[in-house]
């Protein structure tokens, strides 16, 4: 249950008074729900309130609080011209004016004769000092509550500020006063103040400084945030593994016999991974483990023994790709390695039909089949295996920890092993993945040539296309990747179709498209097309970034190569340099370029490092953006920041590792207060599922 002293601040935000249903929405899309979802809510400026000059001395532009008497009230004389009030005070006139005014309501408010503060922006009209529309307007007696720092928020169109910054102190004002849940000598060490105190100074800056990751009140938040991730992550982790394993570790002799067959020797990362599997596989608890390697590092090899493992124990293994383009790819690989060996294979996608799938589910079913390679419909309630002791996911941070863990429900105790080819910056794999061990592959297999990168201007396109035709007559086949644009399905297509018809133009029939739009089967086929060697250039949304092996690819070009992430344009640049042919990558930019951007490319130019790129996305984009912002695996931070905070996730990941060690059931009194701060933080499934006995 969450802990009672939580619920005021779990209750609607229509809860708090003047926030209506109109509001309420707004405030649920900017915000969230509830009203604790405001709490996390920070400013991101401040407009500071405490000049308070005669009004002759008041500078021009500045945002004032002046004093002042109403004189005369002067209604406009027709429609469209402004309603002016004139003031003074002992050093001079002001002029307050009001466009589309209602004369009842500003008579009430700045009556004739009567003393009141104004504050807004200053300006001078003709000679005239004059405020347009004053942002607050307040009797003498309410000076001091107008005369202060006001904090500016992120905001969203309907909603205006007041209503916002109103609810948001209500919110901080109801905010509880909780066990303290950190360790006391770090407090003191980092120069903390409790939790409630760190809420109040974010939410009233003083100064610049106060609006920085690294401010107190900020960086204390944002440790509590990151605490209850990684309390989360390894409670979850602890979880998985007391949930009973079983030992495969198999005689050895297929891995050998691959080894032997492969046309390449293993390099020294792919053995070390390889052993770390074997490890895994071998103890009594269920694996659960992440392969990273970058494009063409070997990680389907190293599956495919981790596969075998299972096969020398007589037990199944299942390797689940994101499409269907993938699985092909992924069976087109494995299956002639493990024809060789005498390893049965099949593949099942969403495209087997009848009398067909019914023969290879059977052939699971039964346990004639030690291999299977699909999409999603592995995991459909018809397939059925025998013995499943290992699942390999391939490309999926789009996983969170719950489906990793449901997935692992398919077979009996299986082990799981994801595979990512997205290279993952340490402080972003700490926060996503802390529940998986890891193993890198960090070397290019032996024969790959580098790509050399260039970046051009747009205007140079033309010069591009000519350079086309001899590269096509030397055997050169041609990725033209089109422009990101925004989030728009409908206007990527737009953009690839047309560099499609500009480019079929001068080269006819030999040029492919594909995008995102199209059917699994019309992608296929024209990935096929272009594999075959039938399609000279392929002009593709970004929907080639991952998998697809073309060896026979030598040239990528990506359009505006400025408007894509790092990680990104290095999946891209991936596609090419697979053959012994030496490859290119041109990254054509529109000018001017920004200094991100100008960053961006020449970290392209200069390294083809997938972990180096990645560090670098996460520091030049934010982490929201480096994995894409809509997959569902990734922790959604509200105050923490990975690039920013990089040393309090490993801070909070010592303690939490500390915290488990010493209190594994969160039963002491600091152990009872995490519990709070998980609840806080909304990780209320860990509590409910891993601490409840």
């Amino acid at each position: 249950m969450r802990p009672e002293a939580l619920f005021p601040i779990f209750a609607p935000v229509t809860g708090l008074t003047g926030v209506g249903p109109k509001i309420g929405k707004l405030i649920e899309q900017l915000a969230g729900p509830n009203i604790v979802d405001l709490l996390w809510h920070l400013p991101v400026g401040f407009i500071d309130r405490r000049y308070a000059p005669a009004v002759a001395e008041a500078l021009a532009g500045s945002i004032a609080t002046l004093t002042v008497t109403v004189e005369k009230h002067q209604p406009s004389p027709r429609r469209g011209l402004p309603y002016r009030i004139r003031c003074r005070d002992d050093s001079g006139f002001l002029t307050l004016v009001f466009f589309n005014g209602r004369e009842d309501y500003l008579r009430k408010m700045l009556p004739e004769g009567e003393i009141r503060v104004v504050s807004g922006r200053v300006e001078n009209y003709r000679d005239d000092i004059q405020m347009t529309h004053p942002d607050h307007i307040g009797k003498l007696s309410e000076i001091d509550s107008i005369k202060t720092v006001e904090p500016v928020y992120p905001m969203t169109a309907g909603l205006t500020p007041k209503p916002l910054g109103r609810a948001i102190r209500a919110a901080v004002d109801m905010a509880p006063d909780l066990p303290e849940w950190q360790d006391a000598a770090w407090l003191r060490k980092q120069g903390w103040n409790s939790w409630q105190d760190a809420l109040d100074k974010a939410h009233s800056p003083r100064s610049e400084a106060e609006l920085l990751p690294d401010a107190p009140a900020r960086a204390r938040l944002a440790f509590d945030e990151l605490l209850a991730n990684q309390l989360a992550l390894l409670i979850v982790r602890r979880r998985q593994r007391k949930r009973a394993g079983r030992p495969i570790s198999g005689d050895g002799s297929l891995r050998e016999r691959l080894e032997q067959a492969l046309p390449f020797h293993l390099t020294g990362s792919q053995r070390m991974a390889c052993a770390e599997i074997a490890g895994d596989m071998k103890s009594e608890t269920r694996m659960l483990r992440l392969l990273q390697g970058d494009v063409g590092s070997g990680k389907t090899v190293v599956a495919l023994m981790a596969m075998l493992t299972a096969a020398e124990q007589g037990a199944q293994a299942a390797l689940m790709a994101p499409t269907e383009i993938l699985a092909r790819q992924h069976f087109a690989t494995i299956e002639p390695l493990a024809h060789a060996i005498g390893v049965p294979v099949v593949l099942i996608t969403g495209r087997d039909k009848g009398k067909k799938r019914e023969e290879l589910v059977a052939r699971l079913k039964s346990g004639e089949t030690p291999i299977a390679i699909g999409t999603h419909a592995l995991f459909q309630d018809d397939v059925m295996f025998d013995d499943l002791a290992l699942v390999v996911v391939d490309e999926q941070h789009r996983f969170g920890v719950h489906q990793r863990l449901a997935l692992a429900g398919k077979g009996a105790a299986a082990d799981i092993l994801v595979m990512t080819a997205t290279p993952i910056p340490r402080t972003l794999m700490m926060t996503a993945y802390g529940d998986l061990e890891t193993s890198r592959l960090t070397e290019k297999p032996a024969g790959r040539k580098p790509i050399e990168t260039r970046a051009m201007p747009l205007s140079r396109l033309e010069e591009i296309v000519d350079r086309l035709r001899p590269a096509i007559a030397s055997g050169a086949r041609i990725y033209w990747v089109c422009p990101l644009v925004e989030d728009s399905d409908v206007v990527d297509v737009a953009a690839a179709t047309e560099r499609h018809a500009a480019l079929a133009q001068r080269f006819g029939d030999r040029v492919g498209l594909v995008h995102g739009r199209l059917k699994a089967a019309e992608k296929d086929s024209v990935m096929a097309l272009f594999a075959d060697g039938d399609l000279d250039i392929l002009v593709a949304t970004t929907v080639i970034e991952v998998g697809v092996d073309v060896p026979e690819a030598t040239i990528m070009v990506i359009e505006q190569a400025e408007r894509f992430g790092l990680a990104q344009l290095h999946q891209l640049r991936g596609r090419v340099g697979r053959g012994d042919r030496p490859s290119s990558c041109i990254l054509l930019y529109a000018e001017p370029l920004g200094e991100t951007a100008k960053a961006r490319l020449k970290v392209m130019r200069e390294t083809d490092d997938g972990f180096v790129i990645a560090e670098e996305d996460l520091r030049l984009r934010g982490a929201g953006e480096v994995l894409g912002t809509k997959q569902s695996g990734l922790p959604q931070f509200r105050m923490a920041d990975l690039a920013a905070h990089a040393d309090l996730i490993r801070a909070a990941r010592d303690d939490a590792l500390v915290i488990l060690e010493k209190d594994p059931e969160l039963k002491s009194e600091r152990g009872e207060a995490l519990r709070t701060l998980l609840y806080l933080f909304e990780r209320d499934a860990v509590v409910k599922t891993a601490l409840s006995g």
